[in-house]
């Protein structure tokens, strides 16, 4: 499990078509413990830019994360 801080956020309001039912979700670039850099998205509870973030799941390659 991959654990890091969430270096920027956004809220995708205007999805593509393939993900138009998932939205509005957020993305994250979060920065693991080894100083390299993510992008992912968040499951759960929206998240905040220094918040710490633990990676849950990886979905068609994604990364998914959550507050911890």
């Amino acid at each position: 499990m991959r654990t890091g801080v969430v270096y920027t956020e956004t809220v995708i309001h205007s999805a593509p078509e393939k993900f138009v039912h998932e939205a509005p979700y957020q993305t994250v670039i979060v920065t693991l413990g080894d100083g390299s850099r993510v992008t992912g998205r968040v499951d759960g509870a929206r998240v905040e830019i220094d918040d710490r973030v633990a990676e849950v799941e990886i979905r068609a390659g994604v990364p998914f994360f959550r507050k911890i």
